[in-house]
C-alpha cells in the first residue's frame, strides 16, 4: 500500500474509534450545552438588566462576544476531548495494540489529529453559530442585534469555532507530550485560567505587553467585531494561537516517536 492509503486507512479506524468512544459523545454534548446554555442565560440576564446599563455601556456593547460568551467555559470541555483522544489509550494500555497496528507514528498522530480536528471543527462552528443565533434571538426587540451578513460578525462567528478546534488541537498536542490524562488536563486548565490570573500580580505596564499573548486574549481578540484594547487584532491572533498549536503538536510527535509505549 502506498503511504497515502496507509494514512486513509488509518484515519478509518481512528474514525471508528473517536464516534464509538463514550467520553467522546459525552465531552461534545457537555461542549454543547455549555455554549448554547450558557450562552442563553448569560444573554437573558443582559436582556432583564438592559435599562438599567449607562449610556457608554449601551454603546460599547458587543452583542457578539455576549452571544458567544459560554465558549468562555466550553473551551474547557474541548480541551479535555482533546487530550482523552490519546491519552486514554495510554491509560487503558490499548496504545501498545495502536501501535502495534500503526508502526508509523508519524502517520498514527496525524490520523488521529486529521479525525479529531476535522470533527471538532464541524461541531464547533455548527454550535457556535445556535449560539450566537440564539442570543440574537434572546436580545431581540430590546438589546441592539447583529447579523451574520456583516462581515466582522461572520468573522467572529467563524473565529469562534476555529478557536476551539485550535484548543482542542492544544489538548491533543499536551496529551500526546504528557501521555496522562489528569496531567494533561491539569497543563490545560493551567494555560488557560490559572496563568492568566497570577499575571493580574505582575506590575501594569508588564501585564499588558504579557496578556496579549495569552491564549485565553488570543480567543477573546478572534471572537471580538473589534479590537479589544490592548490585543492583537483578529488575524493576528488567529496566527499566533496557530504557532502556539503546531509547536506543541511537533515537540507531542517528536517524543511520540522517541518513546516507548
Amino acid at each position: 500500500m502506498s503511504s497515502n492509503e496507509n494514512l486513509l486507512s488509518s484515519t478509518k479506524s481512528e474514525w471508528i474509534k473517536f464516534r464509538s468512544v463514550r467520553s467522546t459523545i459525552m465531552g461534545v454534548v457537555i461542549f454543547a450545552v455549555l455554549t448554547i446554555g450558557l450562552g442563553a442565560l448569560i444573554t437573558f440576564a443582559i436582556r432583564s438588566h438592559w435599562n438599567q446599563n449607562t449610556r457608554i455601556d449601551k454603546l460599547t456593547f458587543d452583542p457578539v462576544s455576549t452571544s458567544l460568551a459560554g465558549t468562555l467555559f466550553a473551551q474547557f470541555a474541548v480541551g479535555v476531548i482533546g487530550t482523552l483522544v490519546i491519552t486514554s489509550e495510554y491509560s487503558s494500555g490499548s496504545i501498545r495494540t495502536t501501535l502495534a497496528a500503526v508502526p508509523n507514528r508519524v502517520r498514527l498522530a496525524a490520523s488521529k489529529l486529521i479525525v479529531l480536528v476535522t470533527s471538532m471543527f464541524v461541531v464547533c462552528e455548527v454550535v457556535c453559530v445556535i449560539a450566537f443565533l440564539t442570543g440574537q434571538a434572546i436580545f431581540h426587540g430590546v438589546v441592539p442585534t447583529a447579523s451574520l451578513s456583516s462581515g466582522p460578525v461572520l468573522r467572529s462567528v467563524i473565529l469562534a469555532g476555529v478557536y476551539l478546534t485550535l484548543l482542542t488541537a492544544l489538548g491533543f498536542g499536551l496529551g500526546l507530550i504528557l501521555r496522562q490524562s489528569a496531567a494533561s488536563i491539569s497543563v490545560f486548565v493551567s494555560i488557560l485560567l490559572i496563568i492568566p490570573i497570577l499575571m493580574i500580580f505582575l506590575p501594569e505596564s508588564w501585564r499588558n505587553d504579557i496578556t496579549k499573548y495569552e491564549p485565553s486574549a488570543l480567543g477573546q481578540a478572534m471572537m471580538s467585531t473589534s479590537t479589544p484594547a490592548q490585543s492583537f487584532g483578529a488575524w493576528t491572533s488567529l496566527f499566533l494561537l496557530l504557532a502556539y498549536v503546531v509547536g506543541v503538536l511537533v515537540i507531542g510527535t517528536t517524543m511520540l516517536q522517541r518513546r516507548d509505549a
